[in-house]
């Protein structure tokens, strides 16, 4: 098998990083990086990714053409090209490339480039599609929808696009149908069994949690011998008497809005036979639709509501979930799921269309137009009026992006009356809704156009004599 030879100056881009890179951690966070799986990272510069996934017992080999080229690039059940495109100058080489390591991969193949956003960060001069940096390496950045429609091109297959600058191209459909399901659902943890009591409770608790009884294959090896000794009679019977009726039919409930999310989803990335699916989403289909096409039809005509401006406005006027403003609504990501179905399709559209970011806080979802931005306030929990850290925004019809770093700003946004963009019953939300009561109370919110701003905000403090301490609003001390 001969090995791909690229230009060793080339070498000047590989980092050192102490930590797995950005596309790594994603992919071990998306179960894609597993110990049963073997990787090759093609193009893996000094190691650093193969050293920290050896140490999570991962079965991983690195490639390298200057660093390791001694190593064979053998075909992997998952082949990573981290940030490999951005720095081959030559299209042709850059489209062989990636060619190559498609033919590597048996299972999936995670691709990151660096975005055009990060333009401020390589100083330059222009050469061929990119740019030439004073230490002679070449950077061509990648817009998001560019990245995930040269991927397609060339490899051939359907891409989903996992955060920003990070596409997975799977092998076969089954898969990449997995990965949705488990994107839209996460499978829930079983509860632990011990003894056939406790395996009877977990087996209850599945069935009021999903709405119908699991297949055995669905079961944790543990609980499904510990239920071995009892016939399948006597298993339903124990369901149907400890089973709460209202908990199984709200289970159901949200198992069928999850399955009608999950194939709207999975039409807008390529729908694929009954067969492809995987097995839970084809046990709910039996479970709570009279047949799979009938489950269709309803995700299509989901899909088609979302054209509608009157009908996605409603919902989220409607929402009991975000805060709503005269353009968009904001929700914080701990209660998304909680959105009605309409509205978590509009947010799984956008990020399979360009990614969810790793690190965010609230949503929000235009109402006038479709769009999503994801943004980040770190400091969320512990500050009261968090201030913004970044913005990624996803423009649904044209599938443009943009993000916005306020890192550097002098005077950030902020939030105020944070128990909005939580879900009823949050259990922060009693403690930011008492702060806001009184920030109303002390006329705080009396000019609602000053404060939107660190700088603004600050200066209405001072005019009301207030500072805050925490989530508890004082009186400042005079003088």
């Amino acid at each position: 098998m001969q090995q791909q030879t690229w230009n060793s100056d080339r070498r000047r881009t590989a980092i050192g990083r102490a930590a797995l890179s950005v596309p790594a951690r994603q992919a071990l966070a998306d179960r894609q990086l597993t110990p049963d799986r073997t990787i090759l990272d093609y193009g893996c510069g000094r190691g650093d990714d193969v050293r920290a996934l050896e140490r999570l017992d991962c079965k991983v080999v690195g490639w390298d053409p200057y660093y390791r080229s001694e190593t064979r690039a053998e075909p992997s059940s998952v082949v990573l090209l981290t940030y490999v495109l951005n720095v081959i100058e030559d299209p042709a080489e850059r489209r062989e490339t990636l060619k190559r390591a498609w033919e590597l991969a048996s299972t999936i193949l995670i691709v990151s480039a660096r975005l055009t956003w990060e333009k401020s960060k390589v100083r330059g001069e222009a050469f061929g599609d990119g740019l030439l940096t004073s230490r002679q390496t070449f950077q061509h950045l990648f817009g998001a929808g560019e990245l995930r429609s040269y991927v397609e091109e060339v490899t051939g297959a359907r891409v989903v696009s996992a955060a920003p600058g990070i596409v997975y191209v799977f092998k076969d459909d089954t898969a990449r149908h997995s990965y949705l399901a488990h994107r839209i659902t996460p499978d829930a943890e079983w509860l632990t069994s011990e003894d056939a009591a406790s395996a009877i409770t977990a087996l209850v608790d599945y069935v009021e949690r999903r709405g119908r009884p699991p297949r055995i294959d669905e079961m944790p090896r543990a609980t499904a011998e510990l239920l071995a000794h009892l016939k399948p009679g006597e298993v339903k019977r124990l369901v149907n008497d400890t089973a709460d009726p209202g908990k199984v039919a709200e289970g159901g409930k949200r198992s069928t809005l999850n399955t009608l999310l999950y194939l709207a989803v999975e039409l807008f990335n390529g729908r694929g036979p009954f067969a492809s699916l995987p097995l839970g989403v084809q046990l709910d289909v039996r479970s709570f639709f009279t047949s799979y096409k009938e489950a269709c039809q309803r995700s299509d005509r989901l899909l088609l509501k979302l054209r509608d401006d009157a009908y996605v406005r409603g919902a989220m006027n409607a929402s009991a979930i975000g805060k709503m403003t005269p353009t968009a609504l904001y929700v914080h990501r701990r209660a998304l799921d909680r959105m009605p179905t309409i509205l978590r399709l509009y947010e799984h559209c956008a990020s399979i269309a360009a990614g969810r970011p790793q690190e965010w806080t609230l949503a929000k979802l235009k109402h006038q137009g479709r769009a999503v931005s994801w943004l980040d306030y770190p400091e969320f929990d512990k500050d009261p009026h968090p201030r913004i850290l970044s913005s990624y925004l996803v423009d649904l019809k044209s599938l443009e992006t943009s993000h916005l770093s306020y890192a550097n700003s002098e005077n950030r946004p902020l939030l105020h009356r944070k128990h909005e963009f939580l879900a009823p019953g949050d259990p922060d939300a009693d403690r930011y809704h008492r702060l806001t009561s009184s920030e109303v109370k002390a006329g705080l919110y009396e000019h609602p156009h000053l404060i939107g701003t660190e700088k603004g905000w600050e200066a209405e403090l001072v005019r009301c004599g207030r500072e805050l301490r925490g989530h508890r609003l004082v009186r400042r001390p005079e003088g």
